[in-house]
Parts: C-alpha cells; sequence; structure tokens
C-alpha cells in the first residue's frame, strides 16, 4: 500500500497517524509511506525520528481575531495547494490519509481534486474546523466519539475509535520502581501534557504539602517547561516529581487514578487502560474542544471533572482522597469506561482503509 498521510501541530494529532501507519506496515510490511507536515511544528522533528519520509509544507492557521491578517495565510494556503499536488503525483499512493490540524487542509483537498481516494479521521468530539471543512472532500470519516457522528454525513462516517488505544493495550508496563515508587500503595499519576500548563503546576505547588502523609504516592509529570523551575521545591516524601515520561503508557498501567488534561489521545488510553479519571481541561485550546471531550465522558460516568478556573484551596486533594476512599464508584468507573473502549481501533481504520482502495 502506498499512503500519503498528513497531520500537525499536537501529538494529539501526530501520535493517532503514527498508530494508523504501524497499523498498515504491520498488515502490509511493504508498505511506502510520505508524510506531509507544518514546517515549523512538532511533526517536524518527531515524524523523521520515526524513520517515515517528510516533506514539510509551509501553512498557518485562520486568525480568529487579527482578520486582516487571513489575507496572507489565504496566500500560503494556495501555495501549499500547488505543492501537494506536486508531491501527490510524484509519489502516486492508493489512498491519501488526514489526522488532524490545519496542515491537512491542503493536503486533502489537493488529492481529492486529483482523483485519489480520501479519509480523515477525527479524534475529539467536537470536530475541528480543518476537518469540518476537508468532510466533503473525504471519501470516509473515521471519528473516536460515537456522538461526533451527527457532525458528518453518516452514509460515510465510521465509528473507529481513536487508533492510539490500541496500541496502549499492547505496551509492558512498567516497573514503579524505576521512578522511585513502592510497589504496594494506590499510585496517582498527574501529567498534564509534553510541555505542561504553567498554570496547572503553578497552583499544585502552593497545594502539594496537603498531600503529606498520605496512603498513597503521587508521581507528578510536570511538562518539560516548568521542570527546572519546579524542582526546586521542596515535596512531601510521597510526591515523585519528573519533566516527561517516554511512553507514558508504561506507567499509566500502573496508575489507580490519573489526573490529566482531556485531549483525545489522553482520553483514547484512559478508555482503553480503563484508568478512573480527574480532569482538567485545558481551557485554552479552539472551540474549547477538550471540556467537551471531557464532559462527553463525565456525562456517561466514566470520569470525573474539575475546571481550571475552580482549582482553589484543597479541591484536587478533596476529589482525589473521596474518589480512593469510594470503591464502589472507582469500580463503577471501570465499567463505564469498559463500555466505551473500541476494541482494534487501528485495525478498523485498516479495513476502512483497504476497502476504500478496493472500490477505486
Amino acid at each position: 500500500m502506498r499512503v500519503v498521510i498528513s497531520a500537525g501541530g499536537t501529538g494529539g494529532h501526530i501520535y493517532p497517524a503514527l498508530a494508523i501507519i504501524d497499523k498498515i506496515k504491520e498488515r502490509e510490511p511493504d508498505s511506502e509511506f510520505l508524510y506531509i507536515g507544518t514546517h515549523n511544528r512538532m511533526e517536524n522533528t518527531i515524524v523523521p525520528a520515526h524513520g517515515i519520509p517528510f516533506e514539510a509544507i509551509e501553512i498557518y492557521g485562520f486568525h480568529r481575531k487579527k482578520l486582516y491578517k487571513n489575507f496572507k495565510t489565504i496566500q500560503y494556503f494556495m501555495r501549499a495547494i500547488k505543492r501537494c499536488k506536486k508531491l501527490i503525483k510524484d509519489f502516486e499512493p492508493d489512498v491519501v490519509i488526514g489526522v488532524g490540524g490545519y496542515v491537512t487542509g491542503p493536503v486533502i483537498y489537493s488529492a481529492k481534486k486529483l482523483g485519489y481516494k480520501t479519509l480523515i479521521h477525527e479524534q475529539n468530539s467536537i470536530p475541528g474546523k480543518a476537518n469540518m471543512f476537508l468532510s466533503k472532500y473525504a471519501d470516509r470519516i473515521g471519528v473516536s466519539f460515537k456522538s461526533t457522528i451527527k457532525s458528518f454525513p453518516e452514509y460515510k462516517t465510521v465509528f473507529t475509535g481513536n487508533p492510539c488505544s490500541e496500541g496502549a493495550i499492547k505496551i509492558s508496563p512498567a516497573n514503579k520502581t524505576e521512578f522511585g515508587l513502592s510497589s504496594n500503595k494506590p499510585l496517582v499519576l498527574f501529567v498534564m501534557g509534553s510541555l505542561g500548563s504553567s498554570r496547572v503546576n503553578e497552583f499544585l505547588m502552593k497545594t502539594m504539602s496537603s498531600f503529606r502523609g498520605k496512603d498513597y504516592e503521587i508521581l507528578y509529570v510536570t511538562g518539560t517547561t516548568d521542570y527546572e523551575k519546579l524542582k526546586e521545591h521542596k515535596l512531601p516524601s510521597n510526591v515523585k516529581m519528573v519533566p516527561y515520561i517516554e511512553n507514558m503508557t508504561r506507567i499509566m498501567k500502573k496508575t489507580d487514578i490519573i489526573v490529566s488534561r482531556a485531549g483525545a489521545s489522553t482520553l483514547s488510553e484512559i478508555i482503553a487502560l480503563q484508568i478512573p479519571s480527574i480532569l482538567i481541561p485545558s481551557p485554552y485550546v479552539p472551540d474549547n474542544h477538550q471540556y467537551k471531550n471531557a464532559m462527553d465522558m463525565v456525562n456517561k460516568k466514566a470520569a470525573t471533572i474539575v475546571e481550571e478556573k475552580n482549582l482553589k484551596g484543597d479541591v484536587l486533594v478533596q476529589t482525589i482522597d473521596k474518589l480512593l476512599a469510594n470503591k464502589q464508584e472507582l469500580e463503577s468507573m471501570k465499567r463505564n469506561l469498559k463500555e466505551l473502549f473500541i476494541p482494534e481501533s487501528a485495525t478498523k481504520i485498516y479495513e476502512t482503509i483497504s476497502e476504500l482502495i478496493d472500490r477505486k
């Protein structure tokens, strides 16, 4: 299979794209790939590090406030279309896949205009603007949440789940001792993404002493941005701090409760591993989509939410203590998470792609 794939901007788009690539390689080892991403976002280092051929295009997202800047954005979009058409024609793919981010706009649009089969995947419960625009140019649309189906033309939309969830199941768990943790105490994992959140980190530093003497341990993943500043603080002995964990899923498998943002890929792993969670959605993302992701789970009684604006006093300590003390609620949450899990999500996407190609 020859595949052009595009996704960009955040790990929430890039890692599902890599999961799709891995599944295609597993099923068809001789497959060839071309990844088209932006020139100045994280995919231009992550993707080549995985040994995947990468081409960068210069493109920018639309401004919501400074509308006059969109004239230049449109110019870059038109240039990107011209470049994408050349890249796609030269590669001659069987299928072109978009996995989110504004970079996918010219890629999928160009592929459709050239007559190639196209598929897009939406990770969030509320579709992003790029995928809403591209829905008319996509032959198939994969979604991670059942509630998202109604946002797209139903006849070409497939409930696949998030491809990251399948990989999460297969990964071997970490040994807690490698993080300085004991093997017999409950573990609460705090993680706010690879860069972290300065606002949440600031709150946690003020309240971390409240965890002293608790009969559970905390592994606090600060993110790389604030770690050097935060490591100067004296922490309770039951709190361990690290800037980042490569392959976070390993320690998630040993976690009793996770305190996390509500990005789609993180939620897919929480669902797959059935980890009770306290979600703190980022209020700084487009269309407040993390809040909507979180509420999709909260409404199914599969997670608890604490909005960032409500991070005051000992609210987080109380929420954790209450949840850990209520074994019945923890088990209920796990059962509800199990009902949300879509097994073999990456496989479903591979099968959808294969069907699409067979109809050429």
